[in-house]
């Protein structure tokens, strides 16, 4: 990663870590508060983490030509995968069970609440575990499952005709 890049991941991180702080959610009793139905302020929270990520990601791609960091926009191709569903479910019983999601979780040990120290041990704990047994990333960080196999610029010829060759095809 680019040293620039390095530096926008980390402005991004402190912004991120100063709102959770800021709005509480690094305490897991107000996670649970809110799971239990009791307090919506997380409520609040998601639903401006999704307009902003919702109108980033629909007018970035509009207005520039290419990322500011990155050579081109991307989409998330396992959406809906089974492994997904079931990993968001594992997921959302931890959550349930600890009240720390992992971002709240750090940003909660950088405000001193030592405690959580220990469920971030149990997340990290939790994906190298996942890692060992069900499949590892790519140093670029996505699934070597879940991407389609390269294929050569020889294999495309073969399956798409020319113009020329489709022309005379179908002239023939």
């Amino acid at each position: 990663m680019k040293p620039g890049s390095l530096l926008a991941v980390l402005a991004s991180g402190v912004l991120f870590g100063f709102g959770l702080a800021l709005s509480t959610m690094i305490k897991p009793e107000i996670v649970l508060d809110f799971l239990r139905w009791r307090d919506f302020g997380l409520l609040l929270v998601l639903a401006g983490a999704v307009v902003v990520t919702l109108i980033t990601y629909q007018l970035a791609p509009r207005v520039l030509a290419r990322p500011i960091l990155a050579g081109r926009f991307d989409r998330h191709a396992v959406f809906g995968r089974r492994d997904t569903l079931v990993g968001a479910a594992i997921f959302g019983a931890g959550w349930g069970f600890c009240g720390v999601c992992p971002g709240p979780g750090i940003a909660g040990i950088g405000a001193a609440n030592w405690p959580l120290a220990y469920a971030i041990a149990g997340i990290s704990l939790g994906a190298l575990l996942q890692g060992w047994f069900f499949g590892r990333l790519d140093d670029d960080g996505t699934e070597a499952a879940a991407r389609p196999p390269e294929v050569s610029k020889e294999e495309t010829s073969k399956e798409e005709p020319s113009k020329e060759e489709a022309g005379t095809s179908a002239t023939s």
